[in-house]
């Protein structure tokens, strides 16, 4: 199952790799035109529709990403199938849809419909997609349906499977999400210990995008509270009003930005660069305009422990401010933007002690996860690189890369012995028959840092940065053949 996970942040990754960028476009779009969120400025408005392009179609990126990195072998066609996955339960779960499929009027419809297009979503296309291609990708239909074989298959049985959640999800999603806003209302009346609950499930819900139907209950209102509407109107009760907007300011402004250097400390010598590109990216864009999600996915499928520790830290937090009545609240979310903005609301409540208590959670963070980090050896951004070996390798004319390629599949048996070919950042992972066949001497004479043995018949080969050129080769050869 760990395995799987990992597999499945690695696939994360070649979409989030865009989220900060977009998000920091959004976050000065916003501090030029705080008021109108563009409708006053015109490069307000360009730098934020931009951004939004991006933050607001995540779960498209995700769909098309996941595919592609769940697929066996990286092809363009997943990534379709992923998108056609995508469209087709979010079309036949739409609010209007529905109502046409139960007969009612479109306001009677549970509203977890209109929250059907979320990350979560996105990510159970792509795994689909990816599963139908992995399956039928290479399937030989009758002459009759020629056409329809192989590849041009998998988004087809892609949006067939995607009937089969659809009809799921039509009884399971809102029954799910109704539950979140249940559970969201029966904790209101906790104080403090409810400010923190409702923070710990708020980020432990991220990856499924159902902490929307929590957010309804305490930002908006569902339930009468209307923590934002009323924080930035100043109509509501000083030191209570923003209870649970307040503690998210210590976590987005210094805690995750925190836990990004602990990651980048703890990387391999041979990754810092590369982890450091996306993790102080993604740092900058959570303290500054509060928008984590590029940070968080970089890391919770990779060490969901350690995201489970992220959540728990998250409402620690709100329950802190919660408790000495500190608060400050936001119209985008809780980064510096808004912190500052909300210091001239009259409203606000002791600001600058969100500030201290920021800082001593950053602290925490940063110790923490490097500790767990390294205790556990958790598999966060950077921590599976090797050192980079160059390779001078020339035969008949090929590339240094296909040489090496050429080689290192010969050492493992090839088409006779290998099965499955697949590689991360720094690895060639793969899957051989008999593992006694396999040539680790000539192998390592192509100059790779190392070879790993993980189990009776996966074997990875350790060939730095440079991996993907090589894994590049290694499918042109199993193609040739």
């Amino acid at each position: 199952m760990m395995k799987y996970l990992q597999k499945l942040g690695r696939s994360l990754m070649l979409p989030v790799a865009v989220l900060p960028a977009a998000a920091i476009l959004m976050g000065i779009g916003y501090w030029i035109d705080p008021s109108g969120w563009g409708g006053g400025s015109p490069i307000a408005a360009f730098l934020i529709k931009a951004g939004g392009a991006i933050i607001d179609n995540m779960s498209i990126l995700f769909a098309v990403g996941v595919a592609l990195g769940m697929s066996k072998d990286k092809d363009g066609s997943a990534a379709l199938a992923g998108l056609v996955g995508y469209l087709t339960v979010t079309t036949l779960l739409a609010t209007n849809t529905v109502a046409m499929l139960q007969g009612v009027d479109p306001t009677e419809v549970n509203a977890a419909f209109g929250k059907i297009e979320n990350q979560f979503i996105g990510i159970i296309s792509g795994i689909i997609a990816s599963v139908m291609y992995n399956r039928f990708s290479e399937v030989q239909l009758p002459d009759a349906l020629a056409f329809f074989s192989g590849k041009r298959l998998v988004p087809i049985m892609t949006s067939v499977a995607m009937l089969v959640a659809s009809l799921v999800l039509l009884f399971v999603w809102p029954v799910i999400y109704s539950g979140l806003v249940a559970f969201g209302k029966g904790i209101i009346d906790l104080g403090a210990v409810g400010a923190g609950l409702y923070g710990f499930f708020n980020r432990l819900l991220i990856p499924t995008g159902l902490h929307h139907a929590l957010n309804s209950v305490f930002w908006f209102d569902v339930a009468g509270i209307n923590d934002i509407n009323n924080f930035l109107s100043g109509s509501g009760e000083k030191g209570i009003t923003g209870r649970y907007q307040a503690g998210f300011f210590p976590v987005m402004m210094f805690g995750l930005p925190a836990a990004a250097l602990a990651m980048y400390h703890t990387a391999k010598t041979a990754r810092k660069k590369q982890a450091a590109s996306l993790l102080m990216a993604a740092a900058f864009a959570a303290f500054f305009t509060g928008v984590t999600e590029p940070l968080e996915f970089a890391f919770m499928f990779l060490a969901p422990a350690l995201y489970v520790v992220h959540a728990a830290l998250t409402g620690i937090s709100l329950f802190i401010a919660a408790t000495f009545h500190w608060t400050a609240g936001f119209a985008f979310s809780a980064g510096f933007v808004d912190f500052f903005l909300s210091l001239r609301n009259p409203i606000a409540n002791q600001p600058w002690m969100l500030l201290v208590q920021g800082l001593v959670i950053g602290v925490i963070y940063y110790v923490l996860f490097r500790f767990l980090i390294v205790k556990f050896n958790l598999k966060t951004p950077g921590r599976e690189d090797e050192e980079v070996v160059e390779t001078t390798t020339q035969a008949d004319g090929k590339t240094k890369f296909a040489a090496m390629a050429a080689q290192i599949y010969e050492g493992l048996g090839g088409d006779e012995n290998v099965t499955s070919v697949d590689n991360c950042v720094t690895r060639l992972r793969l899957e051989v028959k008999d593992m006694d066949k396999v040539d680790q001497q000539k192998i390592k004479a192509t100059g790779v840092p190392g070879i790993n043995v993980v189990g009776k018949n996966s074997i990875q080969v350790i060939v730095g940065t440079n991996v993907q050129f090589v894994a590049d080769e290694v499918h042109k050869i199993r193609k040739e053949k």
